[in-house]
């Protein structure tokens, strides 16, 4: 069961792949994020600039508080319309991040599964135990990997479900008002 060189430059060779994939995939949300934060900022600069514009010609105070009246509804709705973005940059950018781990997985998986093969029919007599105690270890580890997919899915329908109950909330807020 030894390596050759062969397969370690080509183990090194996939593991470099899937860095830069992984890279790639980070540097492009990266990239996502600031270009949602520059649109922000550009939104925001303008929104400010209005609303000092409105506040010069505030004439008395109920005018004053219908204006501070008119730019809190806004406010909720562009900040909870960030954090869907965010959110949205955040599962996908997780979702890649999890098809490239499930990819990885499971071509580690099957190679291991190929050492055990090659492990098992060059094992000597005798060491059945062994090799059930590391085909045992191995369905283990899936177990658990599997679990914590499950779990982290779970996870993520949550913060989804209450981000959409945070946005049915300021929809419900603002058609009352």
């Amino acid at each position: 069961m030894n390596l050759t060189p062969e397969q370690l430059a080509a183990a090194q060779k996939a593991n470099l792949e899937t860095l830069s994939s992984l890279t790639n995939q980070a540097l492009q949300s990266i990239e996502k994020l600031i270009e949602l934060n520059i649109h922000i900022a550009k939104q925001s600069l303008s929104d400010s600039m209005t609303s000092a514009k409105k506040a010069l010609e505030v004439k008395d105070i109920q005018q004053l508080l219908a204006h501070q009246a008119e730019a809190v509804q806004p406010m909720a709705e562009k900040i909870m319309a960030y954090s869907r973005h965010l959110y949205d940059l955040a599962h996908e950018t997780q979702n890649n991040f999890t098809k490239s781990a499930e990819k990885e997985f499971q071509a580690g998986q099957q190679k291991i599964n190929t050492l055990v093969e090659e492990w098992t029919q060059n094992a000597p007599a005798g060491s059945d135990a062994a090799v059930d105690a590391m085909k045992h270890a191995i369905a283990s580890a899936n177990t658990v990997y599997e679990s914590s997919q499950k779990a982290v899915k779970h996870a993520v329908n949550v913060a989804q479900t209450n981000l959409n109950n945070a946005a049915n909330t300021v929809k419900a807020t603002k058609k009352k008002s």
